[in-house]
């Protein structure tokens, strides 16, 4: 995704692999909390940000209804993604922009969806005001954050969201054929870098066995 802020498991909290899950009878707070902490919980999110963007990639000829639907159901994974990653903060101040960018995410995609005259210049705009407002709450929270791992890996997720949000918003695709590979292409990107982000967490948990998960995980807001 794209990427979030400030994840930060407790202390002897035991998420790295092979660790167990919550007790049967745990809060849905702190079964939320468990799962957003996982490196696999960011693994899912680059999928379901690539999976979309292969399908744009592989059929361009895709209509703009059949590409608007695509891009409405990734930002509504996006959304949820990003609502139970929120439950991975115990930093009060990095909970609110993940939880506004879940928000936005879900108002997005439900644009994409209910919209019944889409058009080029409306699923452009839609598309990269998300990205840009993504890759600059991600961009803060790398700057702001203290304590993250792989804090240069986490700039460039932010400086590539930001990018895509600027090209696709200055750029506007003249035709279907073209907004579709346009946005194919991003989303494979960030959904890469999403995956990079994810396999590098689960090297350091095992790198540092159970201590490792009272380290903060990666971010991609």
């Amino acid at each position: 995704m794209t990427a979030s802020p400030g994840r930060t498991p407790h202390p002897g909290a035991g998420y790295g692999p092979g660790a167990p899950g919550p007790a049967r009878g745990a809060d849905p707070a702190q079964v939320l909390t468990t799962l957003g902490r996982s490196w696999t919980w960011l693994l899912a999110s680059a999928v379901a940000t690539l999976v979309p963007g292969v399908l744009l990639l592989v059929w361009p000829e895709a209509t703009l209804q059949v590409v608007a639907v695509l891009v409405g159901l990734y930002l509504l994974a996006a959304g949820v993604f990003r609502f139970v990653e929120t439950f991975a903060r115990i930093e009060q101040g990095h909970r609110l922009p993940s939880l506004l960018l879940a928000v936005l995410f879900v108002l997005a995609g439900v644009l994409c969806l209910r919209n019944p005259l889409q058009t080029i210049t409306a699923l452009s705009l839609i598309v990269g005001l998300v990205w840009l407002v993504s890759g600059m709450l991600t961009l803060y929270t790398a700057l702001a954050a203290t304590d993250l791992p792989h804090r240069g890996f986490v700039l460039g997720v932010a400086v590539l969201a930001l990018v895509a949000g600027v090209v696709v918003l200055a750029l506007p695709a003249e035709s279907a054929r073209a907004l579709t590979r346009l946005l194919g292409l991003w989303l494979v990107l960030l959904g890469l870098a999403e995956a990079g982000l994810a396999f590098a967490w689960r090297a350091a948990l095992r790198g540092a066995g159970v201590a490792g998960a009272s380290r903060r995980p990666p971010t991609t807001t």
